[in-house]
């Protein structure tokens, strides 16, 4: 089989509600939709095909370090359902990446896992994630897919809030696109969440388990253009509301009101774009909902795609201005030109000394020398006359007002006044906050307002990644939500942190906020992202309203040479009563 790329990712499923048949495997994941070693969470309804429930069949007794076809090296297991695991594994051949699929071969669905894997890989469209190997091999099954290193699943960028319109425009028009190409070759997806939806760092957007997702999972459907036509249009109503259309709760996202039905995209949130929330009704309308207006529901990906390219050019948005910085005067003083300040050193305007003039002679030369020479003389005793009248007049004044001259204050002087750091505010209640997963230790939370430097919030020990272990529901990180008990004027943070080196931010929800619990709602900055010391303080220029802020750790410091964990000791709060 041809290998196409660098690195390898598994395929997925969750969110949603769960057929029976998947009860007796929430011990290990409730599916195999996996991006970076973790496994997803729940299923989506399933209303658009037939899932076939196997005879159970145990999954192949494997351990790390065992290796197929003395290439491919397992590393981790990160799935194990419906008699299948999936695994981390390496290509010892290539020194990359790769995610393997293992079945028994007389697992009632290895014939259909083979024959699917087999079928995408000859699609060879790379807008979708490319399978690499299906071998059956020594009684096993077993399919290699790409890994993405850097792309990131759409359940995770939704996570932090809806999309702009470009970028919704964006996602529509890709995955539609290549839904449609995939149909023209008789290949369909049948669980397209989006968890399936990966955005790589140039913006492109790659669809994971075509084909094989189904396979795995035993899902048929006797309407398979219909059925993606309107998972599609699910993905593009998630992106524009954060909302998921059904009344269920999936991915992360709330589900819709119950007993309303599908409602417009812009009912649900203010400000939607209304060509693209008309697409996402005409999408969605194959479930028995009504589109805004009456154009004809879509059937088909193709008939998606074509509505997406016939609607007006949506424009990305403007960049934000950034001032440029204040011009400085460089030097030319020899043995300081192109060599950078020491840090630390206050920075000196070194002007250029010209070479002086070659000396004059004779004796018209001696009379000009002795002629400025008189004039700096006069223009010496003249600047001196002029201080010391004023001086004296400056005296004089005070000892008009009593002879205090502490009195007067030099208006001259304009130096803008150091902001007061305010003092320490009473926090009521401290909270970990992690989005889309369990929280990191949520009963040590108390400890970093307790007072006590020698109790901390630290984090569990993370292998092989800064970034929280690299783990789905932690790639944005994790830290304190403190609470001030009302509405306060911060003017400043002090924070004792377990260890240096984290990568740290502060930030405030809005003063209207009611028990903020995603890193969304908190949109004020109160520090700028960076990596902290042990100590961290800053004052800020202007006071910020707010009752409850966030400390955010979002990448965590080497403990050693393989492993990362952070930590908060004591969390203050500067600043005055509202």
């Amino acid at each position: 089989m041809a290998e196409r790329s660098t690195a390898a990712v598994d395929v997925a499923d969750n969110g949603g509600d769960e057929p029976p048949a998947a009860d007796a495997a929430k011990a290990t994941a409730d599916g195999v939709d996996t991006q970076n070693g973790r496994a997803a969470d729940g299923s989506m309804p399933e209303t658009d095909g037939e899932r076939i429930n196997p005879a159970p069949v145990a999954a192949p007794e494997l351990h790390s370090g065992h290796k197929l076809a003395r290439r491919y090296r397992l590393e981790e297991c990160v799935t194990r359902l419906d008699g299948f695991s999936s695994w981390r594994a390496m290509d010892e051949k290539l020194r990359r990446a790769v995610g393997v699929h293992l079945l028994p071969a007389d697992h009632p669905r290895a014939r259909a896992v083979l024959a699917a894997a087999r079928s995408s890989a000859l699609l060879g469209d790379p807008r979708f994630v490319q399978v690499l190997d299906a071998v059956e091999e020594n009684d096993l099954v077993y399919v290699v897919h790409e890994w993405l290193p850097d792309a990131t699943e759409l359940t995770s960028i939704l996570a932090l809030g809806p999309l702009e319109a470009h970028e919704a425009y964006q996602l529509v028009s890709q995955v539609s696109q290549a839904m449609t190409a995939a149909h023209r070759e008789g290949l369909a997806h049948l669980r397209l969440t989006p968890s399936a939806i990966l955005r790589t760092s140039s913006g492109q957007y790659r669809i994971r388990g075509l084909a094989v997702n189904a396979a795995l999972r035993g899902i048929t459907s006797d309407t398979p253009q219909q059925a993606d036509t309107e998972a599609v249009g699910a993905l593009l109503y998630a992106a524009l509301t954060q909302r998921w259309p059904y009344e269920n709760d999936a991915y992360g996202l709330a589900g819709l009101p119950k007993g309303v039905g599908l409602i417009a995209p812009d009912q649900v949130r203010a400000g939607v774009h209304r060509g693209l929330g008309e697409l996402a009704m005409r999408a969605l309308a194959n479930d028995g909902a009504t589109a805004s207006r009456q154009e004809p529901a879509f059937t088909t990906p193709e008939e998606l795609a074509k509505a997406v390219a016939a609607m007006p050019r949506i424009r990305p948005p403007e960049p934000a201005f950034t001032a440029p910085p204040e011009y400085q005067h460089t030097t030319y003083q020899q043995g300081s030109y192109g060599r950078p300040t020491p840090t630390g050193l206050p920075i000196v305007q070194n002007h250029a000394v010209a070479p002086p003039p070659p000396p004059l002679q004779g004796r018209t030369g001696r009379a000009l020398k002795w002629s400025v020479a008189a004039l700096l003389i006069v223009a010496l005793g003249l600047g001196s006359w002029q201080l010391a009248d004023r001086l004296l007049g400056r005296n004089n004044q005070g000892g008009n007002n009593g002879g205090n001259t502490n009195t007067q204050t030099d208006t001259t002087d304009d130096t803008p006044k150091k902001p007061e750091p305010g003092k320490p505010l009473p926090i009521s209640l401290a909270r970990v906050i992690a989005p889309g997963g369990d929280a990191v230790k949520p009963e040590d939370a108390g400890k970093t307002v307790d007072g006590d430097l020698d109790s901390a919030w630290i984090t569990p020990k993370y292998v092989g990644y800064a970034n929280f272990g690299n783990l789905d529901n932690r790639k944005n990180g994790s830290g304190i939500i403190v609470d001030l008990g009302s509405v306060r004027n911060v003017t400043g943070v002090d924070l004792d942190l377990h260890v240096a080196g984290q990568r740290i931010q502060v930030r405030a929800a809005a003063p209207d906020a009611s028990s903020p619990d995603s890193f969304s709602d908190f949109s004020q900055q109160v520090t700028k992202l960076e990596k902290a010391g042990k100590k961290l303080q800053s004052t800020l220029e202007k006071p910020v309203r707010a009752r409850y802020l966030l400390v955010h750790v979002t990448e965590l410091p080497p403990e050693s040479s393989d492993s990362y964990r952070g930590g908060i000791s004591e969390i203050k709060i500067l600043g005055a009563a509202s």
